[in-house]
């Protein structure tokens, strides 16, 4: 018998060696590699949050791992099946198609990278989704262009089609501002440790305050079904650029710097010092939005409704007033009693036990992730879940999804 850690009230039993799959009550290892990774429950009666350790088999000895992402919670059993060599899916049952599905990295770009920074053995949480979001859209441009007016317009013929995330801050909230509506409000060193962390697509520092966009905020718009826009300058354009994200990047321009000054002027909101400002930094924007290559579209509005009709053209929306999300989730839940099994290229079958009939029937569940993608400190996005054919006991589902 072994050292067994503190929070778990049974030994660990070893496991036969190669990617094996076991699920006892709230408790599963895992093999990848020299590594064993035993998620469980933090103690026999939590079903709240699951907890990970690591075993170095080669040198015997066991692994606290820091542990980043957003725990799957509110656990009442799950299955867990080893992808490749650098990440676990986690099943939860009695959990609807929302919330079944998540993954554990052990080896992906993102935990090496975290790894580097933290200097220690390093595992993210990420939660799966059904299918893919459209990309977020990236609009910029310089103060007065319209680019606002342009979003409005989109926002308010397609309302549900596209959706704004919500920024983090750390200034306190003024007069009738609400957490999670107008800002989510966060303390500095909450921010900056998440920063550090690369959840945040791009930030900046105000008045001694930090503003930024996290990769959550994004991701739960396209959980709602809606494509996100971003409304920011270039630099913050360069910023998600250089980021995991992949979005659309439009960048709006005035038909001239004469055009623009006008717009500015007939604003009447500000002084004259603040007209120059804006024009200085106008042009900076426009030679680094024009020449620099880090938008993929560029649109003049020299006419407003001849641009918002090309915007529209761009993102396919001509003629178009519904969604083109596709559907993001599935109408099924899984029950407490199901068995899982790796079927081959990454489709596993998910065997979901029926009471209601005589016969050992089995209501199958077909989950293919073979096509996965994101991953943290975001989602994990690319599943595809459909039923299958009932079946019986003894009969073999390998061959209807060849």
């Amino acid at each position: 018998m072994r050292e067994t850690p503190a929070f778990y009230a049974e030994d660990i039993q070893d496991f036969p060696s190669g990617n094996s799959l076991k699920a006892r009550c709230y408790k599963t290892e895992i093999n990848i590699g020299d590594k064993m990774y035993v998620i469980g429950q933090a103690d026999e009666d939590s079903a709240l949050s699951v907890r990970v350790l690591v075993r170095d088999k080669s040198a015997a000895q066991w692994i606290y791992p820091t542990v980043l992402g957003t725990k799957p919670r509110n656990i009442k059993g799950f299955s867990a099946v080893p992808l490749g060599q650098d990440r676990v899916l986690i099943i939860k049952k009695g959990a609807n198609p929302g919330d079944c599905f998540w993954f554990l990295e052990v080896d992906t770009g993102y935990v090496r990278e975290q790894q580097k920074l933290c200097g220690t053995k390093v595992v993210a949480w990420s939660k799966g989704a059904i299918g893919n979001a459209e990309k977020p859209i990236v609009i910029s441009g310089p103060s007065g262009v319209g680019k606002g007016t342009l979003i409005n317009k989109l926002m308010e013929e397609f309302p549900l089609l596209f959706g704004f995330s919500v920024s983090h801050t750390t200034r306190s909230p003024r007069n009738m501002e609400k957490d999670g509506i107008h800002y989510h409000f966060t303390q500095k060193g909450a921010m900056e440790r998440d920063i550090k962390e690369g959840k945040f697509l791009e930030y900046a520092s105000v008045h001694g305050n930090l503003y930024g966009t996290s990769i959550e905020a994004v991701e739960m718009v396209a959980d709602e079904g809606k494509r996100c826009i971003l409304d920011i300058d270039v630099q913050g354009a360069r910023s998600v650029r250089a980021s995991s994200l992949e979005a659309v990047f439009i960048f709006i321009c005035p038909p001239s710097m004469e055009e623009l000054e006008n717009r500015l002027r007939a604003r009447g909101t500000e002084t004259e010092e603040q007209i120059l400002k804006r024009l200085r930094n106008a042009k900076t924007e426009l030679e680094q939005g024009v020449s620099s290559g880090l938008f993929d579209h560029i649109l003049y509005n020299d006419n407003l409704e001849e641009c918002y009709g090309r915007l529209k053209k761009l993102l396919g929306l001509d003629g178009n007033s519904g969604s083109s999300l596709q559907s993001l989730s599935l109408g099924v839940h899984l029950p407490l009693e199901h068995s899982v099994s790796l079927v081959r290229d990454n489709r596993i079958i998910i065997r979901c036990s029926s009471s209601e009939r005589k016969e050992a029937a089995t209501n199958m569940i077909v989950l293919d992730a073979s096509s996965l993608k994101g991953g943290a400190p975001g989602r994990t996005r690319g599943l595809d879940m459909y039923q299958a054919e009932p079946c019986y006991e003894g009969l073999e589902v390998i061959n209807k999804l060849n």
